[in-house]
């Protein structure tokens, strides 16, 4: 008789619950700025793009999309205030669960990280403060001087937030990750770089935290805790904006969803990662969060398929995102169960209006095996 060898275990590609969803594995698709929803309206492109990358149990974030006109700081980024939009969505939502995948949407404000172009009737950006972010000499982009919410608007603005997760939840979205990352509006408020407020809504860690605790308590009132995740940068310097204890900032933030039953999952970005020994090295600063938080702990931030294997195989993370990777390559977790070579992202594609060229042209492990059989024939 012959023994097999056992077939090994890939910790990537184990099942997991989260929460009352079934994965089959736990390769996350980051949300992803596309800038290809015309009009801030999904368009039917999309549906491709996302049900290429969609798997049976598989978790898909949507790309951040706005809450209101206000919301806007990128060219052709999809939006989820109005009635338009959300029929928009639907046929796309559609396509995704086709496949047997679930999908989120990520709700957002840029904040001051926008131009006067982006708003409506060219008026200022809104933030909590009115410092300007200085320009992006890579990109070239020039962020327009902001306006400081007055406190009596906060309560507007959370609503915003509230209506466009109900507005999700009606387009058939599984639930919302909230955007608490990167720079934009409720990091504007979380961080002392870019909180110079004096009202309740500055100073103290918990006054500075105040308005991403509401639209937290806001969007869990409305949709229910198990539909909503939460994505968080503390250690993370985008568009000037820092904070002096980042610790402490994602601490008290944990504590905050800890707050909510069954709140579903904490989405965290690394610390930029250093270059050690010619390879990018990933920080893994996040432990001391994953321990805290009682949900589902998604990690971020330029994982491979050997860093994503062994975080999940030491308890690091329940989860791991990939962004430019799963961009590349629609059939990533295919590719990581088979250790398959992966098709290279080209940067230059990442933000373009073009429909298919970046977007949904990149090839499959069959067809392009497919293609290279058929090139040696």
């Amino acid at each position: 008789m012959v023994h097999q060898a056992p077939k090994e275990v890939i910790p990537l590609m184990t099942p997991y619950k989260m929460g009352q969803f079934q994965l089959s594995h736990r390769v996350v698709l980051a949300p992803l700025t596309r800038c290809r929803s015309y009009g801030n309206v999904p368009q039917p492109h999309a549906a491709v793009y996302y049900s290429q990358r969609a798997t049976k149990g598989g978790l898909v974030i949507a790309e951040a999309t706005g809450v209101s006109a206000t919301a806007q700081g990128y060219p052709e980024t999809p939006g989820i205030w109005t009635q338009e939009q959300v029929e928009a969505w639907k046929p796309i939502v559609d396509a995704v669960h086709r496949k047997g995948a679930l999908f989120f949407c990520q709700i957002w404000h840029v904040g001051r990280v926008s131009n006067n172009k982006f708003q409506p009737d060219e008026q200022a950006p809104i933030s909590s403060t009115d410092k300007q972010i200085s320009p992006d000499p890579e990109s070239g982009m020039v962020y327009s001087k902001p306006r400081r919410l007055q406190t009596k608007e906060i309560s507007g603005i959370v609503d915003d937030f509230r209506r466009a997760a109900r507005n999700a939840i009606e387009a058939g979205f599984d639930g919302v990750e909230i955007h608490g990352a990167h720079g934009y509006l409720l990091e504007q408020f979380m961080k002392d770089s870019s909180n110079d407020r004096t009202d309740e809504y500055g100073g103290s860690l918990e006054n500075r935290c105040r308005f991403a605790v509401e639209v937290i308590d806001a969007i869990v009132h409305e949709v229910g805790a198990h539909r909503v995740g939460i994505r968080l940068s503390p250690f993370v310097d985008f568009v000037d904006c820092v904070d002096s204890d980042p610790i402490a900032l994602g601490h008290y933030m944990i504590q905050q969803l800890n707050k909510h039953e069954g709140f579903l999952y904490c989405h965290m970005v690394e610390p930029r990662m250093a270059i050690v020994d010619g390879r990018r090295q990933i920080p893994h600063r996040l432990l001391p969060f994953r321990k805290a938080f009682n949900g589902t702990f998604i990690a971020a931030g330029g994982y491979d398929r050997e860093e994503g294997n062994k975080v999940v195989a030491e308890g690091y993370a329940d989860l791991v995102a990939y962004g430019r990777l799963f961009l590349a390559n629609p059939d990533l977790p295919r590719r990581f169960e088979l250790d398959a070579p992966l098709n290279k992202y080209d940067r230059s594609t990442f933000y373009t209006q073009d429909p298919v060229v970046g977007y949904t042209d990149y090839p499959f492990l069959e067809e392009d095996s497919n293609r290279k059989a058929a090139t040696q024939a």
